[in-house]
């Protein structure tokens, strides 16, 4: 409003445009838009800094949206971050956090932003389900370079608060796991007393040749656990790959547990029996002269 009076706009104008038949409607507090249809996206966040001031940065999930990372559940509020000496509340859809730990701002597509490894840590802090915590970071990982030691170093640098899942989750991918059913796959194996496992390390036979990349790899058995999803094997080139890769696990003399990620969670117990007694079987023939290149659990 302030720039409105500025340009000679008086506010009782302003209000009364405002009202619920007028051509214009409020934002947030003082922030109004010059029409009374709904705010697109780009228009709240703008919205959302104007509110938190000039040094304020857009972090969390609207933050994670606009590095073009996908796995982001839908919310309805815009949080930002501002100096803690700062005193802007939260209201309306702009969540205002106060920090002593001001990141450097970014600018992406003419917002400023958090640096993306402290975006979605923001936005994992917040969230109380660990699914979407290890979708987000594995994304953050996978799509944007991040490196999970770094991310870890930014959450023991920031605030408390929340960070018991996305602690978990980097724990996770520090020792490889690269999917959400491959975490899943490391609790059934956790429950299952079987012996050390490392998880996505390349395979190699005798003569070097590459062999495969298992999600889980028994090294002192040589078997294999494959957690193939029906999504995975949709169209006739990924057949074809996992095809492929079953007869070179079959020509190394590679023992190979194939489970459905739907299977880690509904019949753990069952997938547990299965892996005790592919594991029995590995033990009971001669290892064959494969090597793997590992970081154990």
């Amino acid at each position: 409003m302030s720039t409105l009076a500025k340009l000679g706009v008086p506010d009782y104008t302003s209000y009364r445009r405002c009202q619920p038949d007028g051509p214009w409607r409020w934002l947030l507090p003082g922030i109004l838009m010059l029409s009374n249809g709904q705010p697109t996206a780009r228009q709240r966040l703008e919205a959302a800094l104007l509110h938190g001031g000039p040094d304020a940065l857009v972090t969390g999930t609207a933050a994670a949206r606009q590095y073009g990372l996908q796995q982001v559940p839908p919310d309805d509020v815009i949080h930002t971050l501002i100096p803690h000496d700062q005193h802007i509340h939260s209201t309306g859809f702009a969540v205002v956090e106060r920090t002593i730990h001001m990141p450097g701002a970014v600018s992406r597509n003419g917002l400023r932003l958090a640096p993306v490894d402290r975006a979605v840590l923001d936005a994992a802090r917040r969230w109380r389900k660990i699914d979407p915590v290890r979708a987000l970071l594995i994304e953050t990982v996978q799509q944007n370079g991040s490196a999970p030691t770094d991310l870890m170093v930014e959450l023991n640098f920031g605030s408390r608060r929340g960070t018991a899942l996305p602690r978990r989750v980097l724990y996770e991918l520090e020792v490889g796991l690269r999917s959400v059913a491959e975490s899943h796959g490391l609790e059934v194996w956790r429950k299952s007393g079987l012996p050390p496992v490392v998880w996505n390390a390349p395979l190699y036979d005798t003569k070097g040749a590459f062999v495969a990349m298992p999600d889980a790899w028994f090294d002192d058995v040589a078997l294999a656990w494959e957690i193939d999803s029906y999504d995975w094997h949709f169209d006739a080139k990924s057949y074809a790959r996992t095809v492929a890769r079953n007869t070179r696990y079959a020509s190394a003399g590679i023992a190979v547990v194939q489970t459905l990620p739907s299977r880690l969670r509904s019949e753990p117990a069952a997938v547990i029996a299965e892996l005790r007694a592919a594991y029995e079987a590995a033990q009971s023939r001669p290892r064959p002269p494969v090597r793997a290149k590992m970081i154990t659990v």
